[in-house]
């Protein structure tokens, strides 16, 4: 990191304590600019990286929801607004204990530029809140996303901010959401959160887009090479919806998923995991992945230790930040692995990553492999504004046109910048110009 790029670093910390993943997401930026700042001196003129680091809008509220047995609780509410240069703020909501400022900080910096890659016109914003959906009835989810979206819904709007879902939110808290603002406005604005039910405004492959959207990623990754998934080995931490369709997306390459995690551990298949058997545990039964070991006699579940202890070609972190750390990615560079794509936000500590690159290890950042589920959302809100529905044939296949053009961006701007094959420069610097040139062209706003 040259020293102007050091200092705005620093004053970030400095203005923002205490938010440890929002630090890392700008720093793991910054550190990819010192080229471009040279090219584009106006930029240090303009102030674009301090601008660009401190979100226009940081919205908290309390929620109060009552639970089944008439208590009632307190949670809190956040929604943050980061960058609209390129279109109205777009990014999920979260609903997690783990949730505080920095950690929607950290998300809504990274889709600035993730959604900047997609070539959409769609601006940066992330929220959610510290409510916690497990052990949870569905009346006290639904009156709790009706309290949250009554303190959110004066400020959003198709045409100024469109969450969607992430982790803790799916379907069924969306709908909850949806219905409360349609309640509350009087419209039927289908295009204000995205997510939604097929039968009322959603898009085909939404559920898929993420999952999909990473392993079209490595797949072009693969390519360069003249390499395919066809005979690889492929590990895919998590479980959710990212995970089981990375899996899915791998089978129909030819690949084959040997391992798969939660958070009570993972299991590890050398026959390759059984797409419907995991479809049915975990978003049918909503059941625990060590059940798929008892289920099964190929399989065993490992309690303790690493998911990145298995050995693979491929590894596919899908989980949650900083779920793969310099230990683990220690693990896969001893096995062998030669290419890792985050499905995740963030999944790589800054030391995990270094290490896979300095390895050879060919790695793609999240905010390029994962953003096919943004562009799918961004395809949604297409569909809302025309008042269409399209085939799942037809939005794979925009998806995959997104994620193809996504990986072009960034091999053509590291070829550019003198790193080819760095994907995280690539991607780091496409994104940010798309977003720095706009933020020019606008003045001092």
């Amino acid at each position: 990191m040259t020293p102007t790029l050091q200092e705005e670093f620093e004053t970030v910390v400095r203005r923002n304590p205490g938010e440890v993943e929002f630090h890392q997401a700008v720093r793991e930026v910054l550190e990819s600019l010192g080229p471009v700042m040279e090219r584009r001196p106006e930029f240090v003129e303009m102030g674009i990286i301090p601008r660009i680091c401190e979100p226009n809008r940081q919205i908290i509220f309390k929620v109060n929801w009552q639970d089944d047995a008439g208590r009632v609780h307190t949670n809190r509410g956040f929604r943050v607004q980061f960058n609209s240069v390129l279109g109205p703020y777009k990014g999920g909501l979260r609903f997690h204990p783990s949730v505080y400022l920095g950690i929607i900080k950290f998300l809504g910096f990274e889709q600035i530029f993730k959604n900047a890659l997609t070539g959409m016109p769609i601006g940066g914003g992330k929220g959610g809140s510290d409510f916690d959906p497990k052990g949870k009835s569905d009346n006290e989810i639904m009156r709790f996303c009706q309290s949250f979206m009554t303190e959110l819904s004066g400020h959003i709007g198709h045409d100024i901010d469109v969450p969607a879902g992430d982790i803790g939110v799916g379907g069924r808290e969306i709908g909850y959401l949806f219905g409360q603002y349609k309640k509350m406005t009087g419209r039927y604005e289908s295009g204000v959160i995205t997510g939604k039910g097929l039968t009322w405004g959603g898009s085909r492959a939404r559920t898929e887009a993420t999952g999909y959207g990473t392993v079209f990623f490595a797949d072009e990754m693969l390519k360069l090479s003249g390499e395919s998934f066809d005979g690889k080995k492929v590990v895919v931490s998590g479980s959710g919806n990212v995970a089981i369709y990375a899996l899915e997306k791998v089978n129909q390459l030819g690949g084959t998923v040997v391992a798969m995690s939660d958070s009570g551990g993972y299991i590890v298949d050398e026959s390759g995991i059984d797409l419907e058997q995991i479809q049915d545990l975990k978003e049918i039964r909503r059941g625990r992945i060590s059940e798929y070991a008892d289920a099964n006699g190929s399989a065993r579940f490992v309690a303790d230790g690493s998911i990145w202890d298995v050995p693979c070609d491929i590894a596919l972190p899908c989980a949650t930040q900083n779920e793969l750390d310099e230990t683990g990615a220690g693990s896969l560079i001893k096995n062998g692995c030669t290419l890792v794509a985050e499905g995740a936000n963030m999944p790589s500590t800054p030391e995990a990553t270094r290490a896979l690159r300095a390895a050879g290890v060919r790695f793609a950042p999240g905010k390029a492999a994962n953003a096919g589920g943004v562009a799918t959302s961004a395809l949604e809100m297409q569909q809302n504004a025309s008042r269409d529905s399209w085939s799942f044939e037809h939005t794979e296949e925009r998806l995959k046109e997104i994620m193809v053009g996504i990986h072009s961006r960034c091999s053509e701007t590291a070829e550019e910048y003198g790193a080819p094959g760095d994907y995280v420069l690539g991607a780091n610097v496409a994104g940010f110009l798309r977003v720095a040139d706009a933020m020019m062209a606008f003045g001092v706003i």
